[in-house]
C-alpha cells in the first residue's frame, strides 16, 4: 500500500540527492574532530543561527539536554512552558540525568510564555529555593498549533533573562518553518539565544540529526555531555552529508508544505462533524477535533484512516495533528480529504 503519512514530518525519507552526499561522503573520526564532512555541516548550521559554533547530535532530545545541562548544574532550575516539547516529550532527561528542577509557567494559546510570569518565576538569592539558571523557549510551537514565535517576543524574553543573569535556551527544532511564516532570517530568531538547537530530520528531510549552536565555549562544554549521553559518533559524516544537503535545497521549499497544510484544512472545515482548532494551520500543523455527532473516538478514527492508506496523529480523544512535509504533494492532500469525507461519513449518529 502506498501510504499518505500525516503523523508527523519526522517520516519523511532522505531525497535522491542526500542519498548520493551520503554515498559519497568524505569521513573521518569525529570524536577526534576529523571528519570534515561533520565539521562542514556544524560550520553552516553556527553561521545560519548567527553563532560560534555547532555541534552535531543524534537527535534534538539528545540536542536540548546537552544544552540544559551544560548551561545548569545539579539543583538549579529552568524555567519553560508547560506545553514545551523539553517538558512533555523528551523524558525528563533534565531532571533524570542532571538534576535540573523544571519551572513550570502557561503557554498561551500563541505560544508565548507572559513576560510579568517570567520576570516573577526568576528566584531571589535565598537558600531555600533552587537557582533560576535557564529559560527554554520553542519554535515553532509544537503543541500550541506549530505556531512560530516573534523575532520581537523572543529578544523581550532575552533581555529578560539577561538582565537577571540567567542564560536563554530555544529548542528552534522548526526554526526554519517559523522563519519562513513570519519572513525573517532564522539568524534574527535565534539571535538573542545562548543556545539553539534545530532540527535536520523534520521539515529539512534529512534521515537523522540535529544541531545545537552557542558560543565556542558552550558547544566546547555541550561536546563534553555529549559524549557523556553516549553521543559522541565516529565516522558520521555519511548522516552529516545528508544534513548538509538539507540545508542547501529543503529551507526554501518549505512555504509549499504551509500552503498544503492550509488547503489541506480549509477542506477538512467543510466536511459535517469536524472542526479546525483556532487558528491552524499557524505552518505545516493542522490540528482537527471531531464534533458530537461523530460516534467514534479519534483512535477509532485513526484506524479506519489506516485501513484506508492513511496515517495521523491522535493527540486527545476526539483530536488529530495532521503533519505537512515534502513527501505530501498535491494528489496526497487530495486523497487524505477524501479519505477522511468517506470515513466521517459512516461515523455520524
Amino acid at each position: 500500500m502506498d501510504w499518505i503519512d500525516l503523523r508527523s514530518d519526522t517520516v519523511t525519507l532522505p531525497t535522491p540527492q542526500m542519498r548520493t552526499a551520503m554515498a559519497e561522503a568524505e569521513v573521518g573520526d569525529d570524536v577526534y574532530g576529523e571528519d570534515p564532512t561533520i565539521n562542514r555541516l556544524e560550520e553552516m548550521s553556527a553561521s545560519l543561527m548567527g553563532k560560534e559554533a555547532g555541534l552535531f547530535v543524534p537527535s534534538g532530545t539528545m540536542g536540548n539536554l546537552a544544552a540544559i545541562l551544560a548551561h545548569c548544574g545539579r539543583g538549579d532550575e529552568f524555567i519553560l512552558g508547560h506545553l514545551s516539547h523539553t517538558f512533555l516529550f523528551e523524558a525528563g532527561g533534565a531532571a533524570a540525568l542532571g538534576g535540573v528542577h523544571p519551572h513550570l509557567l502557561t503557554n498561551q494559546p500563541d505560544g508565548t510564555i507572559n513576560l510579568d510570569e517570567i520576570e516573577g518565576a526568576i528566584r531571589s538569592d535565598d537558600i531555600h529555593f533552587p537557582i533560576s539558571r535557564l529559560v527554554v523557549l520553542e519554535n515553532t510551537h509544537n503543541r500550541c498549533g506549530g505556531v512560530a514565535l516573534t523575532s520581537e517576543y523572543t529578544h523581550k524574553v532575552g533581555e529578560i533573562a539577561h538582565e537577571h543573569g540567567l542564560l536563554f535556551h530555544l529548542d528552534g527544532a522548526r526554526i526554519f518553518n517559523a522563519a519562513a511564516v513570519l519572513e525573517v532570517d532564522a539568524k534574527d530568531l535565534a539571535g538573542p539565544t545562548d543556545s539553539v538547537t534545530f532540527c535536520l530530520s523534520k521539515g529539512l528531510g534529512a534521515p537523522v540529526g540535529s544541531v545545537l549552536c552557542g558560543s565556542g565555549e558552550f558547544i566546547s562544554q555541550a561536546r563534553r555531555i555529549r559524549k557523556q549521553l553516549g553521543g559522541g559518533m565516529r565516522q558520521a559524516g555519511v548522516l552529516a552529508a545528508a544534513g548538509i544537503v538539507a540545508l542547501e535545497t529543503m529551507i526554501e521549499r518549505l512555504p509549499d508544505d504551509h500552503k498544503r497544510a492550509s488547503r489541506l484544512a480549509s477542506e477538512l472545515a467543510q466536511i459535517p462533524g469536524v472542526s479546525l482548532a483556532p487558528g491552524t494551520p499557524y505552518t505545516n500543523m493542522v490540528f482537527i477535533s471531531l464534533e458530537d455527532q461523530i460516534a467514534l473516538s479519534a483512535s477509532d478514527i485513526a484506524a479506519r484512516l489506516k485501513e484506508r492508506g492513511l496515517l495521523v496523529g491522535v493527540t486527545a480523544r476526539r483530536s488529530f495533528r495532521l503533519v505537512t512535509h515534502y513527501w505530501i504533494d498535491d494528489m496526497g492532500i487530495d486523497q487524505a480529504v477524501a479519505v477522511f469525507k468517506e470515513v466521517i461519513a459512516g461515523s455520524m449518529i
